[in-house]
């Protein structure tokens, strides 16, 4: 059996520990705070960055994202290829960023320059630990001696079963990423009203409901978990924040008492905060197959926003 190595980008948001007892390679995007070039993940523990940034972006900075380009890709891949190794990259959701075409087209042309490799690119339709964990679980499988084939095949099939869910604290990113529209975000800020977004069944970022309150917030993507997750009581669930903490550990003691065996919380990876902002948190887990039809529980998170703006 051919040895194989897998990528992911730094959008993937896995711990230092994760990378090194998955042997996961990660390439990092680079973003820029007020002008000066800020590398996501550069092998060594990102919190202090992370920190520094979401509280840069607190205080107004000017702070943008890039798509990491066809050239570094190839140039990082080859480093594999030309040792004689096959490559696995799981990407960001192909539907926010450009980064999953960028990497196909790599791989396209060194296919052509190493015909006796594969080269698998997996399209995680997901952000964060919605890429990471897919990821630990190829590893997890390659530990257990599965080929290629057959590590990038799972992936295809149960990618969709990777739920994430996320709350923001300010609207004015959401805002900005054209994600909602600016009289939306003005009423939502004066009513205190929170977003529950997820990823979707396409990929895609969507709004799946709204409460009042960031503590009602919090416990909304509690109530997610229960509702969704597969065998809560057997997997590990990942909790990601720009900067609040401490709300992150409630999240995770709220899933603890639903039954998580192991909870794992890391700031959010730089490239994803960047869009949502100082204070969002978010919770990723194995569980129902997102392509499914509307959620009970997001029809209760849309009546439950009805009935608060109705009090308004």
């Amino acid at each position: 059996m051919k040895n194989f190595d897998i990528y992911v980008d730094s959008s993937a948001n896995l711990t230092e520990q994760m990378i090194a007892d998955c042997g996961i390679k990660v390439i990092s995007y680079v973003c820029t705070c007020d002008g000066k070039e800020v590398i996501c993940y550069n092998g060594t523990p990102f919190s202090e960055a992370a920190k520094e940034f979401y509280g840069a972006m607190s205080r107004g900075a000017d702070v943008s994202t890039s798509l990491i380009s066809e050239d570094r890709i190839k140039e990082t891949f080859e480093k594999s290829l030309a040792q004689g190794n096959d490559v696995l990259m799981i990407t960001i959701s192909s539907q926010v960023s450009g980064t999953n075409h960028q990497a196909n087209l790599a791989a396209e042309e060194l296919r052509r320059k190493y015909p006796e490799r594969k080269i698998f690119i997996s399209d995680s339709a997901n952000s964060g630990f919605g890429e990471g964990l897919l990821a630990v679980r190829a590893a997890n499988l390659r530990g257990m001696g599965e080929d290629i084939d057959t590590c990038y095949a799972w992936l295809e099939n149960n990618k969709f079963r990777l739920n994430s869910y996320f709350t923001v604290a300010d609207l004015k990113y959401l805002k900005k990423g054209g994600r909602i529209s600016s009289a939306v975000a003005i009423a939502g800020t004066l009513l205190n009203i929170k977003p529950i977004l997820k990823a979707d069944g396409n990929g895609k970022i969507s709004m799946c409901g709204k409460v009042r309150g960031r503590k009602k917030s919090v416990a909304e993507l509690a109530d997610c978990y229960k509702t969704y997750a597969v065998f809560p009581e057997g997997q590990t669930v990942a909790i990601s924040h720009c900067n609040c903490e401490e709300e992150a550990l409630a999240l995770a003691d709220m899933v603890r008492e639903l039954g998580a065996r192991d909870v794992v919380i890391e700031y959010f990876d730089i490239v994803s905060g960047a869009h949502v902002g100082p204070g969002s948190l978010g919770i990723f887990f194995m569980g129902k197959d997102r392509r499914g039809a509307e959620r009970p529980a997001e029809k209760k998170a849309e009546g439950k926003a009805a009935r608060a703006e109705n009090r308004a």
